[in-house]
């Protein structure tokens, strides 16, 4: 027999706060976290000048100088979002020395690649022993699972804008098919101009330095790309007999989940193989595409990204399915998206209150047509699906339940 899975915690790390209570009050006033990075000034080769950042972060105090010495700032990001999902879930220590963790980031810790890169190029740097695991591509599922001394299994998810979304997908089905009881799932993403470089070379980042307010602007047709931004989001699923052993309180249940692979294009997003994902997601949550009332949306404000993924959906659900982005308040989070959007759209659900895509004025006449939020709406639904899509032709879809019954 198959396990039901529930999420019972969440933990965020944002532009927007670390609560549920500060997110939405800034979703209420169309805020965006987007600002002018006059710190990028130097870099005389780089378009883009805008990002959203989370400004003036510093780690718990309660951190020692031992904990700290192997958390670069994304590891840092997810070890206090997940430790935040853990409290907000009512466990202690002590009940979760057997939780598995599935978690992943783009990157590592983008100075600890440089010290690396300076002491391979130059023969000298502040390169120390501590520097590799700042920079591996697993820090953030190690060090969470070092810093709550955790033995379960672990499964690193470094998959791009899908790494959250793999990663809840992968607990999500750990749980369901018996091999553990309970998992930390999410990931996280540290802001670095490399990265904005990197979609400055594919003409992929918005260049309306002058209008930081106005960008990213997903499915409008004046869109001119993603802006970055950065965070780290987690949640605790456990296992239907878990959450009755402890008699914890449910805020969904997950019940489907669908990855595909493109295999076509590296960079190039390909509807069909998207709609696939969502097909899987469906098909796993035994429900039909009129049950999914609400869509969030991956939607970077890319030309391409946005337009393939109006087709899948549309090609799925039809003209009516209510879809929007949350890219426009909070930049681009890369790893963290699929967790921070997850929790964001379980909370819409339980609350019945859908927010829009900021900055959406026109829709693009080449995306299919979608019921495109652009202001909040009362939407009552059982069921919303979450996407992410990510370079290397990889697409994650997602479905949470309300947790109505255990």
């Amino acid at each position: 027999m198959l396990n039901r899975v529930f999420v019972t915690g969440y933990g965020f790390v944002s532009a927007f706060g670390k609560s549920w209570r500060e997110f939405k009050a800034n979703l209420q006033s169309s805020n965006s976290a987007v600002r002018y990075m006059s710190e990028w000034e130097c870099y005389k080769d780089l378009t883009t000048k805008l990002a959203a950042p989370i400004d003036g972060y510093t780690p718990p105090k309660e951190w020692d100088r031992k904990q700290l010495r192997s958390l670069g700032r994304v590891s840092q990001y997810a070890v206090e979002a997940a430790g935040l999902a853990i409290k907000n879930a009512g466990f202690r220590d002590d009940e979760i020395l057997k939780f598995g963790v599935a978690s992943g980031s783009s990157t590592g810790s983008t100075d600890a690649i440089a010290s690396m890169a300076k002491l391979i190029l130059q023969g000298e740097s502040d390169a120390n022993a501590n520097t590799y695991i700042k920079m591996m591509p697993h820090t953030t599922a190690a060090n969470i699972a070092l810093f709550y001394k955790l033995t379960g299994r672990i499964i690193p998810t470094s998959s791009a804008c899908t790494s959250a979304s793999h990663a809840i997908g992968y607990a999500y089905e750990s749980i369901k098919y018996g091999m553990c009881e309970a998992m930390i799932a999410g990931g996280a993403e540290e802001l670095c101009v490399s990265e904005a470089y990197v979609f400055d070379t594919l003409y992929a980042t918005s260049t309306k330095n002058n209008a930081p307010k106005t960008v990213p602007a997903p499915f409008d047709d004046g869109r001119d790309g993603l802006v970055l931004g950065e965070g780290g989001a987690y949640v605790i699923l456990e296992s239907e007999t878990s959450v009755k052993r402890r008699g914890a309180k449910a805020i969904a249940e997950v019940v489907g989940f669908g990855s595909t692979c493109d295999g076509t294009h590296i960079t190039r997003p390909n509807a069909p193989t998207m709609k696939e994902a969502m097909e899987l997601a469906i098909k796993d949550a035994k429900i039909l595409p009129d049950d999914i009332k609400y869509i969030n949306a991956h939607a970077t404000a890319t030309k391409h990204g946005d337009i393939a993924e109006s087709i899948a959906t549309n090609d799925l659900f039809g003209d009516n399915v209510a879809i929007s982005s949350l890219k426009g308040h909070v930049g681009h989070t890369l790893g963290a998206c699929g967790a921070l959007e997850a929790i964001v759209g379980i909370f819409m659900m339980n609350e019945g209150e859908f927010y829009p895509t900021l900055n959406l004025n026109s829709v693009d006449p080449q995306c299919a047509k979608l019921n495109y939020l652009t202001q909040k709406t009362d939407i009552t639904t059982d069921y919303v699906m979450s996407n992410n899509f990510a370079f290397g032709g990889v697409n994650t879809s997602l479905i949470f339940k309300k947790a109505n019954q255990i």
